[in-house]
């Protein structure tokens, strides 16, 4: 079974952005799109039997949004498959059950909703913490939206943990045809150079050669698995988040793995990816690993 490529449809610009980005990566991958509504109307409606034969606004409103974000996925790509679902329900609870039966889930960087000042709506970043599939956050400037970097970035973290982000992010490069930039960030802490100055550098070094090492056998066994996938593999000093977040601004899309953790509901985005998915200037995608 064909699993699709589900938006979350809000009527925000974000949100119509997110349809955009979403229906060129149904046309690449050959997905069917689903573009869902969900809005909890019926709250604020005269729900009285008997009182108007007129339609809900809320409802009115939910069809118009989704019938013009249909036109819009129409427009890009005319032979991808679309399908809609309008809701009258938490937009987090649909999206999260859609998330069960999704190859992935597009999310706009801001709601309808959103407060200014906020850099990510309440729902895309509760959807990307919980999702139990690839979350996508469509965010960035032009030249990251409009994929003409012709890279791919991944964050490397722990090699155990991250194997379905590294797929994911391979895949993405094959797709694409582009470059793979495989980047693993490293910290050499201060204790371990404070009163060494004669062997400052041997600290330094120890850890950019373990970073080395882990990123190797990280990447080593997907990589034979897409041998035409050129990849860019590099070691950088410095906080992961701000080094994912600096790198960004070269990349198409940001690829980075968010662990499941024992003891808690869903998955739980750690510093790097609320970081990226705040302030990255190209998508995030935020893609949940097993246990």
């Amino acid at each position: 079974m064909v699993r699709p490529l589900v938006v979350g449809v809000d009527g925000s610009d974000a949100g119509f952005l997110a349809v955009d980005w979403a229906v060129d990566a149904a046309a690449r991958h050959e997905l069917p799109l689903r573009l869902v509504y969900a809005s909890r109307w019926e709250r604020y409606e005269d729900m009285t039997p008997g009182l108007s034969l007129k339609r809900p606004a809320g409802e009115v409103l939910a069809d118009n949004i989704v019938g013009a974000a249909v036109e819009r996925a129409e427009l890009h790509h005319a032979d991808v498959d679309v399908s809609t679902q309008v809701l009258g329900d938490d937009p987090v609870s649909v999206l999260l059950r859609e998330s069960d039966h999704a190859s992935a889930v597009v999310v706009g960087s801001r709601g309808r909703g959103a407060f200014a000042g906020l850099l990510l709506g309440s729902v895309g970043l509760a959807v990307a913490a919980r999702a139990r599939c690839p979350v996508i956050v469509v965010r960035g400037d032009k030249a990251g939206l409009a994929a003409t970097h012709e890279r791919v970035l991944l964050g490397v973290g722990d090699s155990a943990h991250d194997s379905e982000a590294v797929r994911f992010a391979f895949r993405e490069a094959a797709v694409r045809g582009c470059t793979l930039d495989a980047v693993r960030a490293w910290r050499c802490p201060a204790h371990e150079t404070t009163g060494r100055p004669l062997h400052a550098g041997d600290p330094e070094r120890r850890h950019e050669e373990r970073a080395s090492a882990v990123l190797e056998e990280t990447l080593k066994g997907t990589a034979g698995e897409y041998p035409t996938v050129r990849v860019r593999r590099a070691t950088v000093e410095g906080p992961a988040h701000k080094v994912l977040a600096h790198r960004s601004a070269a990349a198409d899309l940001l690829v980075i793995g968010a662990q499941r953790r024992d003891g808690r509901p869903g998955l739980q985005l750690g510093r790097v990816a609320h970081t990226a998915v705040h302030h990255a200037e190209c998508p995030v995608a935020v893609v949940p690993q097993p246990a």
